[in-house]
């Protein structure tokens, strides 16, 4: 009888261990996206492009920033296994300052939370560096 449950012991165990659930999972080309020195009023869209890299469809269910002037779009229907998705970001290049953001990826993925960055940072346009360059006696 011992000899019986040690071995119903063990297939069971073996069982669990084989059998494998259908999970969605979810892998960036890049994490971080640098836009560099960009100027003032600069086009602030960059994009964000993942594969469901497991066997079941992949479902995005919340995509957020850290602050307002960062703008995420997630995609609204269910990236099936092997497709590829995107989540556009768009950043307000109207303040002069460096950016350091973080996008927050919520799925149903075997690693449900993803933080995304974006870096770089936004100058002045030229126009006006030119502008103000001249000195008192130019004008």
């Amino acid at each position: 009888m011992k000899k019986f449950v040690t071995l119903l012991f063990i297939a069971m165990i073996s069982l669990s261990i084989n059998a494998q659930e259908n999970v969605a999972k979810i892998e960036f080309k890049q994490t971080t996206i640098d836009y560099g020195t960009i100027e003032k009023g600069a086009n602030g869209i960059r994009t964000f492009e993942f594969t469901n890299t497991g066997n079941a469809p992949l479902i995005v269910s919340k995509v957020s920033s850290s602050c307002g002037c960062t703008v995420p779009k997630k995609p609204e229907a269910p990236i099936m296994p092997g497709e590829t998705g995107e989540i556009e970001v768009k950043y307000d290049t109207k303040r002069v300052m460096p950016i350091r953001k973080t996008i927050t990826v919520l799925s149903n993925a075997d690693t449900p939370t993803v933080a995304l960055k974006i870096k770089g940072e936004v100058i002045k346009s030229k126009g006006v560096l030119e502008k103000t360059k001249k000195s008192v006696m130019e004008q």
